[in-house]
């Protein structure tokens, strides 16, 4: 697994000051090794507006580690994906579609978007945004490619939904492997 990213967390006191809650490695890491990915849960929102309290009552990086954000909810993570872990298709993660708009942010090295009809290559400081299309992703190069996602909740519009390969029955709703 990479190294953990540390996360800085700011609030108030109860008498409004703004303070550091909390700094240190994400609490939430999950690996899977045998594709060579590893997923760095920063921070959730749940609704919209996203609530802002004092203090969060519980750690919402541990409310689930599903894909998609929540309804209506936000979602950022660090993914580090590891060189030499492609499948026989040439890909690193599952073909998959979710119902959100995802900004990707090359941090370090390159990682391959793969759609449809094609492929870009993103570098350091690219960004991608992703807008419900079925994608994967691959490492085609021999460093390890970071990418922090920032994924906030969306809906399909019916008459695109009514154009999609199986409509909106293929969208993932959980983890990349369930």
């Amino acid at each position: 697994m990479s190294a953990v990213p540390r996360r800085v967390v700011t609030g108030h006191t109860p008498d409004g000051v703004s303070v550091v809650l909390s700094d240190g490695p994400v609490p939430v890491s999950r690996d899977l090794p045998d594709d060579g990915v590893s997923f760095h849960e920063i921070w959730s929102t749940e609704g919209a507006p996203a609530r802002i309290t004092a203090a969060e009552e519980s750690e919402p990086t541990q409310r689930t580690l599903a894909v998609p954000p929540p309804p209506r909810g936000t979602k950022i993570r660090i993914n580090e994906f590891r060189p030499g872990h492609l499948d026989a298709r040439g890909l690193q993660s599952p073909v998959h579609r979710t119902a959100s708009v995802d900004y990707g942010i090359v941090l370090e090295g390159e990682i391959t978007l793969l759609l449809d009809d094609s492929e870009v290559t993103l570098g350091a400081g690219d960004v991608v945004v992703q807008r419900g299309t079925d994608h994967a992703w691959a490492n085609r190069g021999d460093v390890p490619a970071r990418v922090v996602f920032v994924l906030v909740d969306g809906e399909f519009d019916p008459a695109m939904a009514a154009t999609l390969p199986g409509g909106l029955a293929g969208l993932m709703h959980g983890g990349p492997r369930d």
